[in-house]
């Protein structure tokens, strides 16, 4: 499968930036303009690009509380709408999360506008989430991207944020049987919510259990501590840290975005 993001092919830290989707048709924030939310999601792309992102992922993010499995239709349609608007905006890679672990759906919009990547939370193991007993399916998952998109990369969590282990599972063996036996082409390592930095000593745990994936920090990166966190990474997914006064439901900043990614490229 071909490089996702040609920078940390060449040795470089990545820079993969968030859109935070507005509340969606359905869920109990919706305001009742699908217009409103594309034109912001729009807007962010075209910020993240300008702003030296490597790459872009989508999430439904104001749809909370959000359902385990699959999502209603009509938040399929308005995804794959703002997916596809984010792709009008710039040429890089893009991706797409459906919350909570809706990777049928996710492969489904990625395949309808041309996206590179998936993100799954819980791709291989189950975990106790906020929202219940979460259980991954890479079997599906893996058969319906041969069958639908087979050139999407599957980026998948390791022991993910907003959820805690059935048993106590080792961070190091969860990573391989995710990455080997689950066949993920990416592995993302998070802190314990979203905005909250991962441990240093798990990603370093990752690294040395699965080197030859692409290994991201999923959470918390920001110009104080990317030094440390992104040793061992490859780069970073951000979100909270690029957002005005850092707050996880403002607009994107443009100078927190040029800010970051100059950092990340840094390193």
């Amino acid at each position: 499968m071909d490089q996702l993001f040609p920078p940390a092919a060449r040795g470089q830290k990545v820079c993969v930036g968030v859109v935070h989707l507005l509340p969606l048709p359905g869920s109990p924030g919706w305001q009742g303009s699908l217009p409103s939310v594309l034109e912001r999601a729009h807007r962010e792309a075209q910020v993240l690009a300008d702003g030296g992102a490597d790459g872009i992922i989508v999430e439904n993010f104001g749809d909370s509380p959000f359902r385990i499995g699959l999502v209603e239709p009509v938040t399929v349609a308005a995804m794959t709408l703002a997916v596809e608007r984010v792709r009008q905006a710039t040429e890089l890679p893009v991706g797409v999360n459906v919350l909570r672990n809706d990777a049928s759906s996710a492969l489904g919009i990625a395949a309808a506008t041309g996206c590179q990547f998936i993100r799954v939370n819980i791709h291989y193991g189950t975990m106790a989430a906020d929202e219940g007993i979460v259980t991954g399916d890479a079997y599906e998952t893996l058969r319906r991207r041969q069958a639908l998109a087979p050139r999407v990369h599957i980026l998948a969590d390791v022991l993910v944020k907003h959820a805690t282990p059935l048993g106590n599972p080792d961070l190091g063996l969860m990573a391989q049987e995710t990455a080997y036996r689950g066949k993920a082409d990416g592995l993302i390592v998070t802190g314990p919510v979203t905005g909250w930095p991962a441990k240093g000593n798990d990603v370093a745990q990752a690294r040395k259990a699965v080197p030859d994936r692409l290994l991201l920090v999923g959470s918390g990166v920001a110009e104080a501590n990317a030094r440390e966190l992104l040793q061992y990474a490859d780069g970073a997914i951000v979100g909270t840290s690029l957002k005005t006064g850092g707050v996880v439901t403002n607009p994107l900043d443009p100078a927190r975005v040029k800010v970051i990614a100059r950092v990340i490229h840094g390193l």
